[in-house]
């Protein structure tokens, strides 16, 4: 594999991270010593719910519709989560004071439907409650992701139809995603994009993608994609200026005639994307109405 400085997750080393503390269901625990059990739910199945969240300047951006989030994919799934809203809440502000956070960190938020009594897929053979691990670490995105522009491969693989694999849900199980990665990596790109079963654009394996044409901001329907908060905010912030930003079907041959693409994440916010399979993407640079779709989130969630 190619070195991570290129991902869309990827970002800057920071020496703080290697003494945080991590919370594992309660306590807090020395990062090199964090465990869950090899019969937790989440390690034998990938079966638990999650997500990431970003504190920037004493506040955690989204908290609410992150936490609305965590309580529908769980309930979908029939996980208990087993602690209220609060104590989930609370339980992350502790990690961020144990750790003296106050701003540029990422936290992932884990609840697993906790430890089985034999390592099988069925849920009645689990013991006891939920498992809930909180890392949170010093994160910055690295910024000649931002100055150059992240290049992209459409993979084989394809974003599911929510009766087989919802991927509204922040699901732990992320195996095609991975594969789509994989392939993408193997072809020298930075992030896979993936179309839907009906062959229309999707998303990207870990972001969400949009475009720009005259203007105006495409993405795809999000029938096929995550639910992206961020996605969501950008969408929203786009239109409360006037602009036009449209959640529709599009074709390849329509992102490789945009005038320009970018992905939204919660740690990087709002990445441009300079290359897709080899074609270069309007300018070949970060444009003027992604830096602007960057301004205008910003402005709304206060980073």
């Amino acid at each position: 594999m190619s070195s991570t400085e290129a991902s869309a997750q990827g970002y800057l080393d920071d020496p703080r991270n290697e003494t945080v503390l991590v919370y594992v269901d309660g306590a807090f625990v020395p990062r090199g010593e964090a465990r869950v059990s090899v019969f937790d739910s989440g390690f034998v199945l990938g079966d638990g719910v999650w997500e990431g969240l970003r504190l920037k300047n004493g506040r955690i951006i989204q908290l609410a519709a992150h936490l609305d989030r965590l309580w529908e994919g769980a309930g979908s799934i029939a996980l208990d989560i087993g602690r209220s809203r609060e104590e989930v809440e609370a339980a992350v502000w502790e990690t961020l004071e144990r750790n003296a956070m106050t701003d540029g960190a990422h936290i992932r938020l884990m609840v697993s439907r906790g430890l089985k009594k034999t390592p099988n897929q069925d849920p009645r053979f689990v013991i006891g409650r939920a498992t809930m691990v909180i890392v949170a670490e010093y994160k910055t995105p690295r910024p000649e992701a931002k100055a150059r522009g992240l290049t992209l491969f459409t993979s084989t693989f394809r974003t599911s139809m929510p009766d087989v694999f919802d991927l509204r849900l922040n699901s732990h199980s992320r195996l095609n995603l991975i594969q789509a990665l994989i392939q993408a990596i193997n072809a020298g790109a930075d992030e896979a994009l993936m179309l839907d079963p009906q062959g229309f654009v999707a998303s990207c394996n870990s972001t969400n993608f949009f475009i720009v044409r005259r203007g105006a901001l495409w993405t795809s329907t999000g029938m096929f994609c995550f639910k992206g908060l961020t996605r969501q905010a950008v969408i929203d912030a786009w239109r409360a200026a006037g602009g036009v930003a449209e959640e529709r079907p599009f074709t390849l041959a329509e992102v490789y005639a945009a005038d320009e693409a970018f992905v939204t994440g919660t740690l990087g916010g709002v990445t441009p994307v300079t290359r897709i399979d080899g074609r270069v993407i309007g300018a070949g640079k970060p444009g003027p109405v992604t830096q602007q779709a960057s301004n205008r989130y910003l402005a709304r969630v206060g980073g």
